[in-house]
């Protein structure tokens, strides 16, 4: 499958976590939308833009158990954090809780809507190894009677850990209390059904273990909250007079949630209308067997260098799917990284949590068993 990619040939790839990697006849799909556009832009953005992206997310609803009405494309995950996040009607004293193993950018964001509210961002601490069933109790127990909203994760960035959310979101629900999932790594690694799972809201990425082009990502929201959303940029979407007029809902979308969020202005809008075809190419290729074999090769990685190193894993092998934090001795993360690319060229992260360093091994369907063979002869890991 390596040559269905783009990837450096001479490059061991073990971090499709971060930004993923597109195959080459997506790209190739991208490209033909872009040169679409460019035949006649007006017509393409003016007049068949809200068409195509109702196709495009009705393909990808179909992959992730949703409704096409309850989605709207985003940049990234980390977009659509911000859009619920400053859409939340947070007052002094006011609180959102999450865990202390979510990703720092949406930190940066609720701390800065928590600050100008006058509101708190609290982080309840997750103990390792790590114990989903005594996540739920943990949470639930910090609740308050000014908690406005839960937030988590739905695979940790850091960890690499799949926090039970399913759990999570009926336990929240029973309390009250809306809940927003950050899936950025979710979709194309985990099996997903969003009309089941139970989220107020649930923001995912599309280039990530989807494999689609870098910005495509997605906002679900119940449609009891559409209405309060509103996107991250006002435009025409929110112009007086642009509900109910047919010429202009056809320009712009459907729904007043899809106006108002996915008009944003002038931009590209290729990489989700490359989504389908990122979603047919896993298809094609049988992605369940995939996803296993990659899985294997992880779990092979973290035996390795655990057993080498005479340290314990965080997890237990259903506590996380393609994406593993395998636990290294103390030492320079940054430090480590480098010496893994300069000498073996290994593209890997090295993260931080909690005092641990891990070295976090993505693998995707590219990945071979000499890519986790060069892993574990790196002398940097010796």
């Amino acid at each position: 499958m390596k040559d269905l990619f783009l990837l450096d040939p001479g490059l061991v790839f073990l971090n499709h976590g971060s930004f993923g990697a597109c195959p080459r006849e997506v790209l190739a799909a991208q490209h033909r939308w872009q040169h679409e556009m460019e035949r006649n832009p007006v017509a393409f953005l003016g007049r068949r833009s809200a068409e195509a992206l109702w196709d495009a997310r009705r393909v990808l609803a179909g992959a992730l158990g949703a409704q096409p009405q309850d989605l709207v494309f985003v940049p990234n995950a980390t977009t659509g954090v911000n859009t619920v996040a400053r859409s939340l009607p947070l007052q002094p004293g006011d609180e959102v809780l999450a865990t202390d193993l979510e990703y720092g950018a949406c930190d940066a964001t609720w701390q800065r809507v928590c600050a100008r509210a006058g509101a708190h961002y609290r982080r309840v601490a997750v103990p390792l190894p790590f114990d989903g069933a005594a996540l739920v109790a943990r949470l639930m127990d910090a609740v308050g009677p000014r908690t406005r909203l839960l937030f988590v994760s739905h695979v940790t960035s850091t960890t690499a850990l799949t926090l039970p959310v399913a759990a999570l979101c009926a336990a929240a629900r029973a309390r009250g209390l809306p809940t927003l999932v950050d899936g950025a790594h979710a979709p194309g690694q985990l099996p997903l059904d969003l009309d089941a799972l139970g989220a107020d809201y649930y923001v995912g990425n599309g280039h990530k273990w989807l494999c689609g082009p870098k910005g495509s990502g997605f906002l679900h929201a119940r449609p009891e909250h559409q209405a309060g959303l509103d996107a991250t940029v006002t435009s025409w979407g929110d112009a007086e007079g642009s509900g109910g007029h047919s010429g202009f809902d056809a320009y712009l979308g459907r729904t007043v949630f899809e106006r108002r969020l996915q008009w944003q202005g002038t931009r590209d809008l290729s990489a989700w209308l490359a989504l389908p075809d990122a979603i047919r190419f896993q298809q094609r290729h049988d992605w369940p067997a995939v996803q296993r074999r990659c899985h294997a090769l992880a779990a092979r990685a973290l035996q390795g260098l655990t057993r080498r190193h005479g340290l314990a894993p965080i997890a237990g092998d259903a506590d996380w799917a393609q994406m593993v934090a395998i636990p290294v001795p103390p030492q320079d993360p940054e430090a480590l990284r480098r010496r893994l690319f300069d000498e073996s060229g290994i593209e890997v992260p090295v993260t931080t949590h909690g005092g641990h360093v891990f070295v976090r091994v993505s693998v995707q369907g590219y990945n071979t068993d000499e890519d986790i063979a060069r892993l574990l002869d790196a002398p940097a890991l010796r």
